[in-house]
């Protein structure tokens, strides 16, 4: 009876060795205010605050050691490795665009027993600031205003200002949705060649200066000239 006894208790031992686990996630806060669990985190831009967990689970009788190795991954899918966090949990701010893998291990009574390893992954998108060359403020609902175009992202500070060709500031703007109408002090100015001073950072930490010419094309009027107001008195020539 004893042998069947011990029998039956060998048999569960490698169950119980086995029901030791963790739950490696990483959780953040997206675009949206949202906080959020997953071992995929994309679509976030850096500045990027990640909490790291390992969430074990039936560890009473061991003594387990945890280690977070962090990589780049480069263009050419080579693993760059960057360093090591030797703790249960941590955190670490991303402040760069790129993909990084996050790999989580633990190691029961020591280093005796390896748990397998997770991989996270971090996808950090890289910003994007693009101008247009001309628009048409028409009336039309079609390119009406002059900015940025669509799919700019992770641009965390912006300032644009438009010259005429003398130098004179006619409009200026901080919000990348916005945009230039093509009037100065609510008359529209003459079709012609303006231009547009762009000074932006990325999350990312790129810097975006630009300078560009403005095409601004309304068509031409019914007398064959230009429909935009001429230029204006008292040194405010607008083109």
């Amino acid at each position: 009876m004893r042998t069947c006894v011990c029998l039956i208790l060998l048999a569960l031992l490698p169950l119980t060795v086995m029901a030791q686990k963790v739950d490696p996630q990483a959780y953040y806060i997206d675009e949206e205010g949202n906080e959020m669990e997953s071992r995929n985190v994309d679509k976030v831009d850096a500045p990027l605050d990640v909490e790291f967990r390992s969430n074990p689970t039936d560890m009473e009788d061991h003594s387990p050691s945890y280690e977070w190795h962090f990589f780049k991954i480069e263009e050419n899918l080579e693993q760059i490795a960057l360093f090591v966090r030797y703790e249960e949990d941590t955190q670490y701010t991303f402040t760069e665009a790129g993909t990084f893998h996050v790999v989580q291990k633990t190691y029961l009574n020591q280093e005796e027993q390896v748990l397998d390893s997770t991989t996270i992954i971090v996808v950090i998108p890289a910003s994007k600031l693009e101008f247009p060359n001309a628009f048409s403020p028409n009336g039309d609902g079609k390119n009406d205003k002059f900015k940025a175009k669509e799919g700019y992202k992770g641009i965390i500070s912006f300032h644009a200002t438009i010259i005429n060709r003398w130098g004179q500031k006619l409009y200026e703007w901080d919000n990348p949705a916005e945009g230039w109408d093509g009037t100065f002090k609510g008359s529209p100015v003459r079709d012609g060649v303006y231009f547009v001073i762009v000074n932006a950072k990325g999350s990312d930490g790129v810097k975006y200066n630009i300078r560009k010419d403005v095409n601004l094309l309304r068509g031409m009027g019914r007398d064959g000239t230009g429909s935009g107001a001429g230029e204006s008195g008292g040194g405010e020539s607008t083109e």
